[in-house]
């Protein structure tokens, strides 16, 4: 490696003399790799292949340690995250998978012998934060009441060669956090081991899962998996991405629903099937949306959206219990009660409520007209379905904090939806909308394949006038319906959007470990947010 201390950077050897341009390395990553590279000169390998075998976590060894108790022997494994080192003992935290323990590091423990060099050339001058290391020992209590690892043994099990953005502490107060939510967000890697709190939110993500295949499980409906590549994009009004399979030779998406596929399961004769599944669509990406999101959807035979909403709201209210304990859960300035029954209000009132207008029986010519006075923009192609929509969306939609059923919606606005048993310009369709934003959407799903074939056409007239999100006919599922389906109540809820609610939080970037970001530009932003260490205590 070649120095240049002026510029405060260097750049790594092109030891295979490639034309490849290599990344310049900061000084501490300079010294990181120079201590690896005498770790094994002395014989130490700093990513050894051998098994070190873990009997203690730093929760559960707090969580059973007795004072009274005979002295438990651990092995203890993790990163170091601070180091206190007093000449010939040290104090180490060490972060594993369930928090942080101290280590107390004696000399004479882990040197035994005349040699020394353990502790004082490897562990005092050769181990950094973010390194790695296996402890053997046993637990005790330190004078200051403080459960700690009294090591006997150290091994080296991963060299960290970049230093992590450890909080700096002044006056005992915590500055230079890693809060850069883009930088967050492309290293979760970081984000997880910095703050401890993302981890939770995790933890909490995977509990909701479970709760919910739990819920459904207990009903003795099915988990299945349907295809993501699908040659007609269907069951959503979404753009879809594309892509091309070679050797069949065909153009194939990838899924922004898998409601189609379901229903056909249906018709083959299960009775309850439900499925976590990847969707991807081709649009905008903000604070609740990411072009990649997981969705459930489930469906249910001799069942109706009324049963659908009892079924829904005593799910949630179960969840979160599960997930936090309580029925409620604050997200942001709001508290919001899972508690079931929730209110069931009809589009047109919900709109007649928040606006003074009336949609019930109005042209298309009629609600651009009330779009236009009341400022609400809307484009040439949409039929009266979006334009409702719209409507609502601008209007209505963010005045709904507490869980509440909209029901009752257009026709035009659900082509896969059963007409309303009493009045025919209506379907048997609810959404849910918490924290001002849809969470659910259901249905009595359309079962009558005349029916489905004339609502898929007019569909296609949509797409004819340039609405690029109008659905495509599936003549395969026509055929599926044909043959026969029962009355059926299907439901997809966004897992993510749930995730945030159970979590507390105000944007889908939060619960996604990895979510879709613009490529990265430049290592400028690693410069102006420069990465350093700090031993903390």
């Amino acid at each position: 490696m070649s120095n240049d201390v002026s510029e405060g950077r260097v750049s790594c050897e092109d030891n295979n003399k490639s034309k490849t341009p290599q990344r310049e390395l900061s000084e501490q990553e300079v010294v990181r790799r120079r201590s690896m590279q005498t770790l094994r000169d002395r014989g130490i390998e700093p990513y050894p292949a051998k098994e070190f075998t873990v009997t203690g976590r730093s929760a559960e060894i707090k969580e059973n340690f007795r004072d009274d108790a005979e002295p438990r022997p651990v092995a203890v494994a993790g990163r170091i995250m601070s180091r206190r080192i007093m000449g010939k003992a040290s104090f180490v935290e060490l972060q594993d998978s369930e928090g942080r323990i101290q280590v107390y590091v004696s000399r004479d423990d882990i040197c035994p012998g005349e040699d020394k060099s353990l502790y004082n050339d490897v562990f005092k001058k050769l181990l950094d934060i973010g390194d790695f290391v296996g402890i053997e020992g046993f637990v005790f209590r330190t004078k200051t009441g403080e459960i700690t690892v009294h090591a006997q043994s150290l091994r080296v099990l991963s060299k960290s060669l970049r230093p992590l953005p450890i909080v700096k502490l002044k006056e005992g107060k915590a500055y230079d956090a890693f809060t850069d939510p883009e930088l967050r967000y492309r290293r979760r890697y970081v984000d997880l081991v910095v703050n401890p709190g993302v981890r939770d939110i995790f933890i909490k993500r995977t509990k909701v899962f479970n709760s919910m295949r739990e819920y459904f499980n207990s009903h003795g409906y099915m988990e299945v998996e349907t295809p993501i590549l699908q040659p007609i994009p269907g069951g959503a009004s979404a753009r879809p991405f594309i892509t091309h399979h070679n050797t069949l030779d065909i153009p194939l998406y990838l899924r922004i629903a898998d409601e189609l596929y379901l229903k056909r399961l249906i018709v083959g004769g299960f009775e309850g099937v439900y499925e976590f599944s990847k969707n991807f669509r081709n649009e905008g990406m903000d604070r609740t949306h990411n072009p990649e999101f997981t969705c459930m959807e489930i469906y249910v035979s001799y069942k109706d959206y009324n049963w659908m909403m009892t079924f829904t709201e005593k799910m949630l209210e179960k969840i979160c219990r599960d997930v936090n304990g309580t029925d409620e859960v604050q997200v942001g300035d709001n508290v919001i009660s899972f508690k079931a029954p929730y209110p069931r209000v009809t589009m047109a009132q919900a709109i007649l409520d928040k606006t003074g207008f009336d949609i019930t029986g109005k042209s298309e010519e009629q609600l651009r007209d009330f779009c236009k006075q009341a400022g609400i923009e809307i484009d040439q192609t949409w039929g009266k379905g979006k334009i409702i929509d719209e409507i609502f969306g601008e209007k209505c939609e963010g005045s709904f904090i507490q869980p509440t059923f909209i029901i009752d919606y257009p026709i035009e606005m659900s082509p896969l939806t059963k007409r309303h048993r009493d009045n025919p310009e209506l379907t048997e369709r609810f959404e849910l909308m918490v924290n001002g934003k849809e969470l659910a959407n259901a249905y009595s799903e359309l079962n009558d394949p005349v029916d489905q074939y004339e609502r898929f056409v007019e569909q296609m007239r949509l797409a004819d006038k340039g609405d690029d999100e109008a659905m495509i006919i599936d003549h395969d599922f026509i055929r599926a319906l044909e043959y026969g389906m029962p009355p059926t109540s299907g439901m997809g809820i966004g897992m993510d959007r749930l995730a945030m609610l159970m979590t507390g939080q105000t944007a889908i970037q939060e619960v996604l470990l990895f979510p879709q970001m613009r490529p990265e530009k430049t290592q400028k932003k690693e410069e102006e947010n420069p990465e350093e260490e700090q031993t903390q205590g």
